[in-house]
């Protein structure tokens, strides 16, 4: 089947799901997002079929409401949106700007659905004091609402009844994590754009994720992390400790739409960090998947390492 989203979101591992689920134990009790976003890996692993149940949580407490609200509540928050999409009119661009205050007045789950389909590229952005602050795309006016309330039935009927949704900590929960879950991570980074990363409320320190990794080692938890990888040749971020013997994999997303503006060939290699357990349970070994076929495929040859770039605590 094909699976649906609820909205666009930046950074959204959607489009790789599959190959990453190459990667999952053939019996998974429990598959757990501690930075779910829009939730595309659990969407792709409940579409197949994968694990019983899911433990959804976000950190921006709106977004973890508003998957509440899908998953619980489906035909709320469908109705809430065709009201609001259909005040679209010939000042669409103020009404949007109207929404995007309320919300940041009400922090209302339901208004931040109308802006993470509306704003540019599906694009997260907040200011230094937590306030959505993305503009709208003046190409188009959102989803409509006949196909949101279809994508947000279907995801309703692929987790309602085996998920749970929070917004904690991401280390209250991976405390609370067992070795029978899976757990995948796509943690928020900094980027390449300064001290901070306005697609994120928060940051996280490295050396904290570091020492959690290693926590959940010692406990045998299995885990995959993504982070953002490189473009062509060059890399970002600082690499994740050789000692938590962890199986990198690369996996190719495509020319970056930076390269296509400029007319370049550089290719964008999303990074797979597996944990030493998970490895072992599914047979992993380093390589590269090409999205052509054609492409030699590398085994045995570590890629390059690199990381997401975290923010140090003193």
């Amino acid at each position: 089947m094909k699976v649906p989203q609820p909205f666009q979101y930046q950074g959204s591992k959607r489009a790789l799901a599959a190959t990453i689920l190459q990667y999952l134990p053939p019996k998974v009790q429990r598959v757990v997002e501690p930075f779910a976003g829009s939730a595309a890996f659990s969407l792709a692993c409940a579409a197949r079929g994968r694990a019983k149940e899911y433990w959804l949580n976000d950190y921006n407490k709106p977004l973890a409401e508003l998957l509440g609200l899908i998953i619980n509540h489906p035909e709320r928050i469908a109705d809430f949106y065709k009201a609001i999409w259909r005040k679209e009119n010939s000042n669409a661009l103020e009404h949007y700007y109207r929404v995007r205050e309320e919300f940041n007045r009400t922090q209302d789950p339901k208004l931040l659905l109308y802006l993470l389909a509306r704003c540019v590229k599906g694009s997260v952005r907040y200011n230094s004091e937590g306030l959505f602050n993305q503009s709208p795309d003046k190409r188009r006016l959102g989803t409509r609402p006949e196909t949101m309330r279809e994508n947000i039935t279907t995801i309703s009927m692929l987790l309602r009844g085996i998920t749970i949704v929070t917004a904690q900590d991401y280390q209250d929960v991976l405390k609370n994590c067992q070795d029978t879950d899976l757990v995948y991570m796509d943690p928020p980074y900094q980027g390449v754009c300064g001290e901070r990363d306005s697609r994120y409320l928060t940051g996280i320190s490295f050396d904290n994720f570091v020492d959690t990794l290693d926590h959940l080692n010692a406990r045998g938890v299995r885990y995959l992390i993504s982070y953002d990888g490189r473009l062509g040749a060059q890399t970002y971020g600082e690499s994740l400790p050789d000692s938590l013997r962890l199986t990198l994999v690369e996996i190719e997303a495509g020319r970056s739409s930076q390269a296509t503006l400029l007319g370049r060939d550089d290719v964008t290699f999303e990074s797979l960090y597996l944990s030493e357990t998970l490895s072992e349970a599914v047979g992993a070994l380093p390589r590269t998947h090409h999205r052509d076929p054609t492409s030699q495929i590398r085994l045995f040859e570590p890629p390059s390492k690199y990381g997401k770039i975290f923010q140090r605590v003193s």
